[in-house]
This record gives structure tokens, sequence and C-alpha cells, in this order.
């Protein structure tokens, strides 16, 4: 029961992470927003959690566990209302930061619960059952979203969160054990500050670099000196400090460090991939919502189905190998998409995109068991949050940098391509394209600039999915810093 109970809280979060990728366009139109500016929707959530997940361990420890989850729920369903209730891309952004703050305890705290309620050798199995709660959001969230969107209202991706909250908090009331608090526990306030101050200022560089030029504008420049100044401040402190936000023996694990650069990159293209095949499919292919989503369904459903056999296999098989399987099978998916054009099948999206669900079941479990294989109990709730931080990170550094790519080499692609739209080249004298696509008319003109910006468009979707297959593979040396650990003793069991 206790299981169940958390496990909804994360669906709900997992959820929510990745329903309103479809409805994006619909927003797009109702708050009078561009492309790059509907983006924020997403990375503002991200940044939020991101910024966030490092004090869970702390409050848990403070107010304690079951206080701490009850109070994300509660704070998580109430900003759900008010981004549905929204009428301006400015109040939308607010409330999903308020949506973040709240969402950014669920994952650690519900994972660090698993952790303790769980025995040594049952630990792959819950990873996989919390994985697979992950994992909800790529399954049912693009098949759900475009439902609601196309029959209901792009609100109700926001509004139906409600019931499911109310379920998970009656639940956790029901079910889950309070914790023992530390009235003397306290927070680093200038580490927690800086790293906060690092990763917002590098979250707005990333969301208005493209619309400012990147480093020809001040305010990039100056975002750019803000972020790499306070990160280093961070850095300084918690070496130096007493009682630092963050202890400094979480980083002298190799496994633990291994498992927070790899889920960086599992976070890129996990939601890099997701955020592109929106537009993908509704804007150059012209698929309506629901079908956008249920095409974009099955790469869940392979995950979720990779993971309950990885989760039975963790301690048979060395996680290295599991962990290699799914980086290869990933890449070669990651291959496959970047030749995709208009006219790509249905029948080869929903196969890839399965493929590549395989690929990334085959990472999440594994990583995350050794990642905390070698931790020490007392250290998982701080390691959780910090876990779950460098995915959020990977996550909102690949939709930005992605979709900064995307809008970039559209322009470079376009003007490259209109260097051979002339009335000199020989392909404007062929039968029936002179008079359709005539270079000295306005409509042949605007014809050509249509086709154009569609041809450069496609080309842009190719790199960005060509480059999330190099980082993929770029993943693969960071293997030999693994170690198999030794079998550790089975922590206290409590619910």
């Amino acid at each position: 029961m206790v299981s169940g109970c958390i496990i909804l809280a994360v669906v709900m979060q997992a959820l929510d992470t990745t329903i309103a990728n479809v409805a994006l366009p619909y927003m797009q139109g109702s708050v009078a927003a561009s492309a790059d500016q509907i983006n924020w929707v997403l990375t503002s959530y991200i940044v939020a959690a991101a910024i966030m997940t490092p004090p869970s361990g702390f409050l848990a420890l403070r107010f304690g566990r079951k206080r701490m989850l009850l109070v994300s729920i509660a704070g998580f369903v109430l900003a759900s209302v008010l981004c549905g209730a929204a009428q301006t891309l400015t109040q939308i952004v607010c409330f999903r930061l308020i949506q973040g703050v709240f969402g950014a305890f669920l994952g650690p705290i519900t994972q660090s619960i698993l952790l303790d309620i769980y025995t040594v050798e049952e630990r792959g199995r819950a990873m996989a059952m919390f994985g697979m709660a992950i994992m909800v959001g790529p399954i049912l969230g693009p098949v759900v979203g475009g439902w609601i969107t196309d029959h209901v209202s792009w609100r109700w991706v926001f509004y139906i969160n409600v019931p499911v909250g109310m379920l998970a908090l009656a639940g956790v009331s029901a079910f889950v054990a309070e914790t023992k608090r530390d009235a003397a526990a306290s927070l680093d306030w200038l580490g927690f500050g800086a790293l906060s101050i690092a990763i917002g200022a590098l979250q707005m560089l990333l969301d208005r670099g493209e619309e400012m030029n990147w480093f020809a504008s001040a305010e990039i420049v100056a975002e750019s000196i803000i972020s790499a100044s306070a990160f280093y401040i961070f850095l300084i402190h918690t070496a130096t400090a007493k009682r630092p936000f963050v202890d400094p023996a979480l980083f002298r694990d190799r496994n633990f460090v291994a498992g927070m650069i790899f889920i960086f990159i599992i976070g890129a293209i996990l939601l890099a991939s997701l955020s592109l095949m929106s537009p993908f499919l509704q804007t150059l292919m012209g698929y309506p919502v629901v079908t956008a989503g249920l095409v974009m369904g099955p790469r869940g459903v392979g995950t979720m189905l990779c993971m309950i056999v990885v989760g039975r296999l963790i301690g048979r098989i060395d996680t290295r190998w599991l962990l290699l399987t799914g980086l290869v099978i990933t890449a070669w998916a990651l291959y496959g998409m970047s030749g995709w054009s208009p006219d790509v099948s249905q029948e080869a999206i929903v196969m890839v995109g399965f493929v590549q669900g395989l690929g990334l079941g085959l990472l999440f479990v594994p990583l995350t068991t050794v990642a905390f294989a070698t931790l020490p109990a007392s250290q998982r709730t701080e390691a959780s949050g910090f876990y779950n931080l460098s995915r959020n990170i990977g996550s909102s550094v690949g939709i930005s940098v992605c979709s900064a790519m995307l809008t970039n080499n559209t322009q470079i692609n376009h003007a490259e391509i209109s260097a051979y739209v002339t009335p000199f080249n020989q392909a404007f004298s062929t039968p029936g394209i002179g008079e359709a696509l005539d270079p000295t008319s306005p409509s042949g003109r605007a014809m050509l600039d249509a086709l154009v910006t569609q041809q450069s468009t496609i080309i842009s979707f190719m790199d960005d999915y060509r480059m999330l297959m190099l980082l993929t593979l770029a993943a693969i040396p960071l293997l030999l810093m693994l170690r198999r650990s030794a079998r550790q003793s089975s922590p206290p069991r409590s619910t």
C-alpha cells in the first residue's frame, strides 16, 4: 500500500512533465506566444524543479518525509489548477514555476522511501517499479494530452491532476508513516542560493540566447558571468564550509558521480527528443493532435516493458553490459530518426519510437541501482535530490539547446538553399515547375519561400536528432568509471 500510494504521486508528476507537449501549439495560439517563448512552459517547470530538488533532503529531515510529501502533492495540485486557469504567457510560466517547486520534492522523497522499505535484493524490482511510474509520462502523456486537447481544451491537461492528486493525498495520509524530525537541522543558505542562482542564470541564458543573438547581447554575457560566478562560489563554499549544502563525500563515490553524468545525458535525450516530436508530427506532417499522441505513445510502452524485464535481471547480469546495450539501442533509434522526412510512414515512427523506448528502459533502472549501490543509507535522500537535479538540468538543457539549434539551423539552411533559387536555375525550365514556382512572380516567390522553409526545417530536425545520437555515443566511455559494488547488508525495514 505504501508503494502504491507514493507511486501514484510519482505518476501524477511524471504525467505532467510530458502531457503538455502535444498541447503546446494550442497554448501558443491561446496566449499569443512565439515558438521559442512557448517552450518556456516546459523549461520553467523543469528549472524550478531542478533548483528545488537538492534541498528536499534537508526539508524531509527538518519537517518529516510524510509531511513534506503531503505538502508537495497539495501544492502541485493547486498549481495545476492555476496553470489551467492562466490567461497569459506570463501567468502560465509563473504558475508552472510554482508547480515545478512542489513537484521537485516528489521524486527524491518517494525514491528514498522505496529504497528504505525494500531489501538490497529487492531494490532492483523497486527501482523498476519507480522507473515505470516515471515512464507513465511518455506513455500516457502524449495520448491523454492529445485526446483532452482535441476533445475538451488544453486547460484540462492541468485540471486532470486534481483527481489523481486527491487520491494520492488520501493514500499517503492513510498508509505512509512519518519519520523522525531533526529540529536542529539547518540549511546552508549560501550554498543553496549560489547553486540556485547558477541554475537560474544558466536557464535564462539558454532560453533567451537565440532571441538575443547569444553573446552579441550584453544580457547573455551578463547571465553567463553570473551563472559561472555563482557556480564557482558554490564549489568553493562546498569544499571549505563546515556544514555545506551538499556533503562533499557524495562526490567521492565514483558510481554516484558517473550516475549523475549518465542521468544528465538520459534526461537530455528523453525530453529533448520528445519535445521535438510534437512540432515534427503536427507542423511538418500535419498530424491531428490525437494522432500525434498515439504515434508517440509506443516509445513509453517499450520503456515500460523493458523495465519489467530489467528489474529481474539486476544482480544477475553486470549492469555495465545492460547500460552498454541500452546506449547502443538508443543511438541506433536516434540514427533512424535523423533520416526522417514528412514522407516517413506511421509504422516507421512507431517502430523507431518503440525501439528507443527499449533502449531507455535498459538505461534507467540499472543506472539508478548502480548509482546508489555504494552509498550508505544516511546519504540516500540527499543523493536522490542531486541525482534528480542532474536529470532535470539535463532535460532543461536538452530542450533549450535543441530548440535553439532548430531555430538557428533553419535560418542557416534557408539562406543556403535560397542561394540556388534564381531564375537561372535549370530546374525552373522543367514543364509545370516553372509555371507554379515562378521566382519572378509574387505568388511563385511565396510558394518557393514556403517550400524552402519546409526543407530547411526538415534538415534542422535531422541535425538535432543526429546531435542527440552523438551525445548518446559519447556516454559509452563513462561505463569505465562504474564498478561493481560489494553486496551490502540490508538497511532496517520501515514503513
